[in-house]
């Protein structure tokens, strides 16, 4: 039997498709608990409203994010729907280093190249209780058009078939049920 995960100073990684949950299953855990550092990501995509730059992403123009990129300042990154999104290396490490635990909140392409990275990150991939219900789902946001609706549907499709590489599946169908998996996961319950 393999050894539960120790969340002080481990790197926690979350993926799943567009829609599935993944932001609110983080701000139910990280009100539980406090102690975990969730890194924030930059991006060129705009914001929508009610997110503010610095505390939902890092807002970027894409020059200043190639610029990043080519300074090796993002820990990974990935072009998602036409945008850009990347996670700032500098600020993990010091939070690994104090002993934090850290959670980072990524795309499919990103958990590959952290998987590289950082092999001793815990890797768990958020998935719908169905297709059906994560099309709902994002629909439901009213944010996006019937074009990123479909360019979401479509990647889900590719992100579903990767479940295998993680080191943990959650399905997220109940937030309750699918938040008390995730503490479990990492070694918090």
């Amino acid at each position: 039997m393999a050894a539960e995960p120790s969340p002080s100073g481990r790197l926690f990684l979350i993926t799943g498709p567009s829609g599935v949950g993944k932001g609110t299953l983080v701000t139910a855990l990280l009100h539980r608990h406090p102690e975990i550092w969730l890194s924030i990501s930059a991006t060129t995509r705009a914001p929508r409203q009610g997110e503010v730059d610095g505390q939902h992403y890092f807002f970027l123009e894409r020059g200043a994010f190639d610029a990043k990129v080519a300074q090796g300042g993002l820990l990974e990154w990935a072009e998602f729907a036409g945008n850009c999104y990347g996670t700032p290396r500098e600020p993990v490490e010091e939070q690994l280093s104090a002993g934090r635990p850290v959670l980072l909140e990524i795309e499919l392409e990103g958990a590959r190249q952290v998987r590289q990275s950082f092999p001793s990150g815990f890797q768990i991939f958020i998935k719908p209780p169905s297709f059906a219900e994560l099309e709902r789902r994002i629909r439901g946001r009213g944010t996006d058009s019937d074009e990123a609706i479909a360019r979401r549907l479509e990647r889900a499709t590719v992100e579903l078939e990767a479940e295998s590489e993680f080191d943990a599946v959650l399905v997220n169908a109940d937030l309750e049920t699918a938040l008390t998996e995730l503490e479990h996961l990492m070694g918090l319950s």
